[in-house]
């Protein structure tokens, strides 16, 4: 394992001053972070919960106190300020859903910040649910969201000296085609920690194949993208027997990571896929593990909570809804707040971290499919299945109603009726029920405003 003092020296701050090196105020900061975090995640599980409830009874007394929707929320709440806090008494807190930040607007930011969080600034999410929100966030919440990416790439035992390339989506629509945009580090903030090599972004709106030809002359050792991208940049590549000799690695964000796509990537790239689990309203919801392929809850950032329809934990084994408490945003405070995913729990990690371990990431209610008889679960389908059955390059089901799908196809060329048969036949094996289904063909299928892409939603 990369320990701390294996990681490049911060930058000096002082004149003079080379070794041991003086950082500045940001950066020290930072580093005082990472030190914590490299004890913490060590602790047993019980030390990292009452952490945990001591940090969430300072956010929930200040919630009460100065945010006017938990003010009137939580008014009746007997817990008090000064007597502990327990998962018994944490379980009694109401929900947050995605309608209630969007009913509480203003009314869920604090009227009163304390001293040290910094400036605020205003974050949405991309409204790929259907359902956008927006919070306050503080600079305190974007110190710990760069404490984490930094401990991302420390499990990850990143050269930091390497070129990091990331395609996704571009906010400041700056890092166009063919050019992309450069920088010379991975990051202002991570940089004033730790010196890294360059960095490239290329936006996800550009073609697959203009993606793959910009990648190629960039000499990337690490690669950033969205699972559905990375499928379709490996499919592209298959076809083409392109590879990319310098990559070392590829990291996924922002959508469901199906295993067929970690198969491919290590049959086309020879690289493995470190997955990462985050929401934009909240940051790090968990990472990879450095040993296996689940995930670490960041019980530093937040308690992650895993419930069944009853409102009880998940046991390891059990499936059931994720919602977070964000334990350090004290502008727009989210207080066990369902954020709509599904996530099965897994069992203690033979790694030695105390951290809460998430075996499988599901999915979302609207990538369910829902049977006639009132069955639901998460469909998975395979790229090479349908490639066995016509040249596809790009597919999405839409379940319009209980009986019916939408199949949108981007093909070489329009499917045969013996084809679209096949491709009935395939789909109804897999989901079970021989729903009626309508084919259309387009150029392109669009992403979402944010650039991701669902294989399957449900508009029902």
């Amino acid at each position: 394992m990369k320990e701390i003092s294996d990681l490049p020296t911060p930058a000096a701050n002082i004149e003079g001053n080379v070794w041991p090196v003086f950082p500045g105020q940001r950066a020290a900061m930072m580093l005082s972070l990472l030190f914590q975090l490299e004890q913490s995640q060590w602790w047993p599980p019980e030390r990292l919960q009452a952490a945990q409830f001591r940090q969430a009874a300072e956010l929930l007394r200040h919630a009460r106190r100065t945010v006017p929707y938990y003010g009137e929320r939580l008014a009746d709440f007997g817990w008090r300020h000064g007597k502990p806090l327990t998962a018994e008494i944490w379980s009694e807190l109401p929900l947050l859903r995605r309608e209630d930040i969007q009913d509480a607007g203003e009314n869920l930011h604090s009227r009163a910040l304390p001293k040290g969080h910094g400036k605020t600034e205003t974050v949405s999410t991309s409204g790929s649910t259907g359902k956008p929100v927006r919070v306050v966030a503080t600079e305190l919440t974007a110190a710990m969201w760069n404490a984490f990416t930094l401990r991302d790439y420390i499990w990850r035992r990143c050269d930091f000296a390497a070129k990091l390339v990331a395609i996704r989506y571009d906010y400041t629509q700056s890092a166009v085609y063919p050019d992309g945009k450069q920088a010379n580090s991975w990051g202002r903030d991570n940089g004033a920690a730790l010196p890294t090599g360059p960095a490239a972004l290329l936006s996800i709106m550009t073609p697959v194949a203009s993606q793959v030809e910009w990648l190629a002359r960039q000499r990337v050792d690490y690669l950033i993208t969205y699972p559905s991208n990375l499928e379709a940049m490996l499919r592209h590549c298959q076809a083409e027997m392109i590879r990319f000799p310098t990559l070392r690695e590829v990291q996924t964000m922002s959508e469901l990571l199906k295993p067929s796509i970690r198969e491919l990537c290590r049959e086309v790239w020879d690289v493995g896929i470190v997955d990462m689990y985050t929401c934009q309203e909240a940051g790090y919801i968990a990472l990879q593990c450095p040993e296996h392929e689940h995930y670490h809850a960041q019980a530093e950032n937040m308690i992650v909570e895993v419930l069944m329809d009853d409102g009880s934990a998940a046991a390891p084994g059990q499936t059931g809804r994720v919602v977070i408490t964000h334990l350090h945003n004290f502008a727009s405070p989210l207080i066990r707040y369902d954020i709509g995913d599904f996530a099965e729990v897994g069992d203690a990690c033979s790694c030695g971290r105390g951290l809460p371990v998430i075996k499988r990431i599901a999915g979302r209610v609207r990538g369910m499919v829902t049977l006639p008889n009132g069955d639901q679960f998460w469909p998975f389908f395979s790229n090479r299945k349908f490639n066995e059955i016509a040249p596809i390059r790009q597919y999405q089901v839409v379940q319009k109603t209980l009986d019916s799908l939408e199949i949108n196809l981007v093909a070489e060329r329009k499917l045969s009726p013996d084809e679209e048969n096949r491709l009935r036949t395939l789909l109804a094996e897999r989901l079970g029920h021989p729903f009626a289904m309508t084919f259309n063909y387009f150029d392109e299928i669009q992403r979402s405003a944010g650039g991701k892409f669902e294989d399957f939603k449900s508009e029902l």
